[in-house]
């Protein structure tokens, strides 16, 4: 987990009174402007964590724990013939017991962005910030989009998403979402130059180039990432081949999607050459499946993931840890420590208001396991109301039981945890 970003910024030459005032120059020239699209969502999250006696925050907290979150996002759209002004302006409050403890990798519920240290446009601006509670707001959609014929061009911050992942993401070098991420309504967005071609027969090809900083909070080459990704039809099946210079690895993946009888394939492989010339290979494979249950509409999937970057025992220190997988984790393009999952999920519709999703996924290494259910309401279009549980399965010093920090004694991670969601869009 990344520093909080009262400290991650601080080095950055601009001052917080010119930061307020283009934030306020641009929201008032957009508001302005005819034609415009306003969407507005209101999002309330809140969770209880039981903590285990092994976890490193049970040494300082009680148990159990509570955290919430809450978050107006203000969405503008703006079209003026091929060219597309979008701009998403979300304003943050979040406390509790947590707020100093960085959580365990793959626990991840409620993955709001904080900060801009990475990012080339420092667009996230504090409003308070104390010991158990913080509010900010920040951009996380700012650019151009412009749109003529089979052509596109995205210029500015906004979200992209690649592979075929349903749990694990390892074609998606960008935000990927960790595997138990509850909202999922936006995907943190990247300062990227985004080129697309559609052509006559379907098939499409996307360049990307992503900009960002580096340790040091300097923009540089080395820190960004330049790609290419092309799909195209094979049969009645799909086929995705991409090709990367990300951060300092080179990146090489296939995908495909083909129908297996009333069900979908999908796999992708992803191999990596590593700065040191070394290779590292991670890959998904998983099908999906939709049906009737009586009168209930109803949707399984499964899912095995090999990463790559992982151990096959967790050591009893996290320093411990590969290198090249503690960078892809501090970065956030893994969440998983160890080498093979295999993941089961899916939903019921149990009413026309009310359905129900699951997902266990099982560490075939150590054993241990988590489920994670969620119960949607869902009233109209404008309103969705979630509440759900995550339950681990392990010992201590196992990855999903709690993560060793100092052998099995002290962990982080492994608590049982309740949460509640509520989303109003108008």
């Amino acid at each position: 987990m990344t520093e909080r970003s009262s400290k991650t910024r601080s080095t950055k030459p601009c001052l917080p009174e010119v930061k307020h005032f283009w934030i306020i120059l641009l929201l008032f020239g957009v508001t302005s402007a005819r034609g415009l699209e306003v969407d507005v969502r209101l999002k309330w999250f809140a969770t209880g964590s039981a903590l285990p006696n092994h976890d490193i925050q049970r040494q300082f907290d009680d148990s159990p724990v509570y955290d919430m979150n809450t978050d107006m996002r203000l969405m503008f759209r703006h079209d003026a013939g091929s060219v597309t002004l979008l701009m998403d302006h979300s304003t943050t409050v979040i406390s509790g017991d947590s707020l100093a403890f960085a959580n365990a990798p793959g626990n991840t519920l409620d993955q709001t962005p904080t900060e801009d240290a990475r990012r080339i446009m420092d667009l996230t601006w504090n409003i308070e910030d104390g010991n158990r509670h913080r509010s900010f707001h920040r951009l996380d959609r700012l650019a151009v989009q412009y749109r003529q014929g089979g052509w596109g061009v995205t210029l500015g911050r906004q979200a992209i998403s690649w592979g075929n992942g349903f749990v694990f993401q390892p074609m998606d070098l960008f935000n990927p979402f960790a595997p138990t991420t509850v909202d999922r309504d936006y995907k943190a967005g990247d300062d990227l130059l985004l080129i697309e071609r559609l052509f006559p027969d379907g098939s499409d090809l996307q360049v990307l180039a992503v900009g960002r900083r580096d340790a040091e909070e300097q923009i540089t080459g080395r820190a960004g990432s330049l790609a290419a990704k092309w799909h195209t039809f094979v049969g009645e099946g799909e086929l995705e081949l991409l090709v990367a210079r990300h951060i300092s690895d080179e990146v090489y993946g296939v995908g495909l999607r083909f129908p297996l009888g009333g069900a979908l394939m999908r796999s992708d492989v992803i191999a990596t050459r590593l700065r040191d010339g070394g290779w590292e290979v991670s890959g998904i494979v998983n099908l999906d499946y939709s049906f009737a249950l009586g009168e209930h509409a109803t949707y399984l999937f499964g899912e095995y993931f090999h990463n790559g970057f992982g151990v096959d025992r967790l050591p009893v220190n996290p320093a411990l840890l590969p290198m090249e997988l503690t960078d892809r984790l501090g970065r956030g393009e893994l969440f998983n420590l160890m080498k093979d999952y295999f993941a089961l999920g899916g939903n019921i519709q149990w009413h026309p208001l009310w359905t129900q999703s699951f997902a266990l996924i099982n560490n075939l290494h150590d054993g241990s396991s988590l489920l994670q259910t969620t119960v949607n309401y869902e009233q109209g279009d404008h309103q969705r109301l979630q509440f759900g549980v995550v339950v681990p399965f392990g010992r201590a010093g196992d990855e999903f039981g709690g993560v060793p920090l100092l052998g099995e004694q002290v962990t982080a991670g492994g608590a049982t945890r309740g949460y509640l969601r509520w989303v109003y869009y108008f």
